[in-house]
């Protein structure tokens, strides 16, 4: 049972949405309601968000979106923390929920890499055939990893595309693993990497959180903190804050007393190094 007084949850599905202009101030208003904050975006195409709150609250918004046609089954992750980690509630309507550039047209409700359980995550990557590219910027990277996995060393998800035609060919990378955060980059790479020829692509269900939430420390294979987007910055293998991610959520420059210290710092989300 855990004894810390805030719920985090992520989730994302991509399922047609015909009406986000009134979903949308409809979900601000219940999290407002319920004290609720985060960030939730909505597409035509689907569903993406991280918010905190009181675990009742948590448990009536999820429910208040399942009750959205095409959202009945919407899967969550949770984790834990004393208090709120975000400073306001957000709903944002977006031509899409993640943009991996070459015109954004991969569409993970057409086809997607097959899914792999946190439990046979340990096999596929050992596999010394699959080539393993984590999606997250070069700073998420940085935080942590799984081990053996390859760098993009990218600083926003649409580069991945050029780093992807420059290393590898799907003529003799015939596997590929992928794995981001939530799960929701991977839908759209995997997508992208299946419409490049890529035969066989594979990526985490449920994403790093869902990972480090069942798979048992001694036989994980990843190392270091999960970076997330909130006040936290990053999570440990147990998904309680890290005291050891002291990066800015906004660009990811590690945060010095002098940097938290100067007028444009704003805890969780932005340093003087921000564009």
């Amino acid at each position: 049972m855990k004894t810390d007084a805030y719920e985090i949850v992520a989730f994302y599905k991509f399922v047609k949405i015909d009406d986000c202009e009134t979903f949308a101030p409809a979900l601000k208003a219940q999290m407002i309601e319920l004290d609720v904050m985060g960030t939730i975006l909505l597409a035509s195409e689907g569903i993406n968000g991280t918010i905190g709150g009181k675990p009742e609250s948590i448990k009536q918004i999820i429910a208040f979106m399942r009750d959205h046609e095409g959202l009945e089954d919407l899967p969550y992750k949770s984790s834990y923390a004393p208090g709120h980690v975000f400073n306001r509630a957000k709903v944002k309507i977006k031509p899409s929920l993640i943009n991996i550039g070459e015109d954004d047209k991969a569409d993970p409700n057409k086809a997607v890499g097959e899914y792999v359980k946190p439990k046979d995550w340990n096999a596929l990557i050992s596999d010394p055939e699959v080539v393993l590219i984590d999606t997250r910027n070069d700073y998420e990277y940085h935080a942590g990893t799984f081990e053996g996995a390859v760098d993009p060393q990218i600083t926003r998800f649409r580069e991945l595309p050029e780093f992807v035609k420059k290393h590898y060919d799907p003529k003799v990378h015939k596997k590929v693993a992928m794995f981001c955060t939530g799960g929701i980059r991977c839908e759209r790479s995997t997508a992208w990497m299946l419409e490049q020829g890529f035969e066989h692509v594979y990526h985490l269900e449920g994403g790093i959180l869902k990972y480090l939430e069942e798979v048992p420390q001694e036989q994980s294979m990843w190392k270091g903190d999960c970076y997330v987007f909130d006040e936290r910055v990053g999570v440990n293998h147990e998904l309680a804050p890290s005291d050891n991610a002291k990066f800015c959520p906004g660009c990811g420059h590690a945060l010095t007393t002098k940097l938290r210290c100067a007028p444009e710092y704003i805890a969780g989300e932005r340093c003087s190094f921000c564009p």
